[in-house]
């Protein structure tokens, strides 16, 4: 909701509610320049707090809701897949939130992002999946040793610390997943299916 008060102040008035409160649900906010900086700066955001990875698989995950949709065209698929990798682009050497908004209203203005689906530009990247398993959880944080010790269950969109992730599949809520122990401790892991990036170890 900040980005949007922000956009309404440096790009241009987004839709109100009655009360004069942004609605964020309001007409005239997709596939068009106020999408493309959201999609940007949320996955600039998420690789400044995780990492570019992370931030990516967000990005395709976060396009599973509207990959079956039959109003979802494969032109707003590209548009923002297109825009999310430029966001993590800037993500990498923005220092902070607000910086990261700074560089991508620059890129906005100098038309790095897609603001038209019929902009003939294509995103050469991985794209979506079409279903998920049951119970589906993504590492987004590790310790400086590469250690898995956050994690983001996406159907639940609860983050988790190893310890409550651990707790959770002894307890049978993620039959998924096993503990394996290690002699630096314990750590969850996933069990071998065909879904490539939800691989914990």
């Amino acid at each position: 909701m900040d980005l949007y008060k922000r956009l309404d102040k440096d790009l241009r008035p987004i839709p109100k509610k009655p009360d004069g409160s942004i609605d964020p649900y309001g007409l005239g906010l997709e596939d068009n320049d106020i999408d493309a900086l959201r999609h940007a700066y949320i996955s600039g955001v998420y690789t400044i707090e995780y990492n570019a990875g992370t931030a990516e698989k967000m990005g395709r995950l976060n396009e599973l809701t509207s990959f079956n949709s039959q109003s979802t065209s494969v032109l707003s698929e590209n548009m923002d897949f297109w825009n999310n990798a430029i966001g993590r682009s800037y993500g990498k050497c923005s220092k902070n939130w607000d910086d990261l908004y700074l560089k991508l209203m620059k890129a906005l203005k100098a038309g790095e992002l897609i603001i038209d689906l019929e902009d003939a530009r294509k995103y050469k990247g991985e794209k979506s999946i079409k279903r998920l398993p049951k119970s589906f959880v993504i590492k987004i944080k590790e310790s400086k040793t590469g250690a898995n010790t956050e994690f983001l269950d996406i159907r639940k969109k609860m983050v988790m610390s190893k310890e409550q992730f651990i707790e959770a599949i002894r307890a049978g809520r993620y039959p998924g997943y096993a503990v394996r122990k290690h002699h630096s401790g314990e750590f969850p892991y996933s069990t071998r299916d065909r879904f490539s990036f939800n691989n914990l170890g």
